[in-house]
């Protein structure tokens, strides 16, 4: 079987996805041209040796409608024979991605393919695709007529139920935005970041290349001014026993951005003069429960961990993304993880969420902090939206 190697990730830095967010003017197919063009550019790769271009997007209408990775494609200026397909996955889009690119290489489907994943969360709101109409069914409402709830209530009832107070979500957050402010003034970012070109912007204009979304002041005495985001009477009376601890400090934001890699069978790479950077070594992708949501990491890490035959001792680091800050507590708490070795950079918290570029924004920063450290072994887990979550494990070569 081929060995699947990441020759390379890029990513946007993560802006603000609001109205007047530094990456709101660009249209999320510009975007993703960008860093789909930058990864050619980094390895001297002529475009049409690209065999498919798998890309992430959770909101495909509007901006992001119309096969968008084929449309980032030909923005991106690739020949026009290069194919290319969109994935939703929820939260875990451009990480499947990965998945199926990977997985594709493995069984001798490709040599070379990029996978990543783009979020304009400022042009397309969270939402968006399900305006006008309802996702459910009435198969759906007779297995749960009481109805699911938002992702932000679930990150609430983890909370409760492992014993999380405000003063433990707020300093985990608190944390989130430290170690990301210490990791963007270290420089570690640096090779992972394209700066990106606004269109219109004045000659000589810098481009933008630093996340906006990361608040070096933040503190706990700060955050607990924030009030719960999530609560309504209607709720309350559901879930009697929930305090309403998850506030927009707690949470990850609204976040516009773009990011991909550049994965090959190792035999390729090597025939081309290019560094394989790390080789996949296993994949997991598992449903739990669609009320609690948010938990799948945990299940899928119990599965890759079995799958892999590694233990918790040859993991040098793990990223599990903060949707909410609940999330990967819960998850470390199950496995008495090291608190040094999760999210050691910072998690989305503070470096943004962008929905389908998050999954290979995390293997970039997983992948720069093993090789900074010289670590080996290197675990990303993600939950998604209906109670799924998808793990990777990668080896630093």
């Amino acid at each position: 079987m081929p060995t699947a190697v990441i020759v390379d990730v890029v990513r946007t830095a993560s802006g603000k996805g609001k109205p007047g967010g530094s990456l709101s003017g660009i249209h999320p197919t510009d975007l993703m041209g960008q860093v789909l063009r930058s990864l050619l550019e980094r390895s001297g790769l002529d475009s049409l040796r690209v065999d498919d271009v798998l890309l992430g997007c959770v909101s495909q209408v509007g901006d992001q409608s119309l096969n968008l990775a084929r449309t980032s494609v030909l923005a991106a200026g690739f020949d026009e024979r290069v194919p290319a397909v969109t994935i939703d996955r929820q939260c875990g889009s451009s990480q499947q991605a990965v998945h199926f690119a990977a997985q594709g290489v493995m069984a001798g489907a490709y040599d070379i393919v990029i996978a990543g994943g783009v979020e304009s969360m400022s042009r397309v709101p969270l939402g968006s695709s399900s305006a006008g109409g309802t996702p459910f069914g009435e198969s759906f409402r007779g297995r749960y007529p009481e109805g699911l709830v938002n992702q932000g209530v679930s990150a609430e009832l983890i909370a409760t139920k492992w014993g999380f107070d405000r003063t433990a979500l707020d300093t985990f957050a608190a944390e989130s935005h430290r170690r990301a402010a210490a990791a963007t003034e270290a420089g570690l970012f640096e090779g992972e970041l394209l700066p990106v070109e606004m269109p219109g912007a004045a000659a000589g204009s810098a481009p933008f290349a630093r996340d906006e979304t990361i608040r070096a002041s933040t503190t706990v005495e700060g955050l607990a001014g924030l009030q719960a985001a999530f609560r309504t009477e209607q709720l309350a009376a559901r879930f009697p026993d929930v305090d309403w601890n998850i506030t927009p400090g707690n949470s990850s934001p609204l976040t516009d951005g773009a990011s991909a890699t550049l994965i090959m069978s190792e035999e390729k790479a090597l025939e081309l003069g290019l560094r394989p950077r790390a080789r996949f070594v296993d994949f997991a992708v598992v449903g739990d429960d669609p009320l609690f949501m948010l938990t799948g990491p945990i299940p899928a890490t119990r599965r890759i961990l079995e799958r892999s035959g590694l233990s918790f001792d040859n993991l040098d680091a793990y990223e599990v993304n903060e949707a909410f800050a609940s999330v990967p507590l819960a998850w470390s708490h199950e496995f008495d993880a090291d608190p040094a070795k999760l999210n050691p950079r910072g998690g989305a918290i503070a470096l943004g969420h962008a929905l389908g570029s998050s999954g290979t924004r995390l293997l970039g920063t997983l992948l720069g902090h093993l090789e900074e450290t010289h670590g080996r072994y290197g675990l990303q887990t993600m939950c998604e939206g209906g109670g799924m979550a998808n793990a990777t494990i990668i080896e630093r070569l």
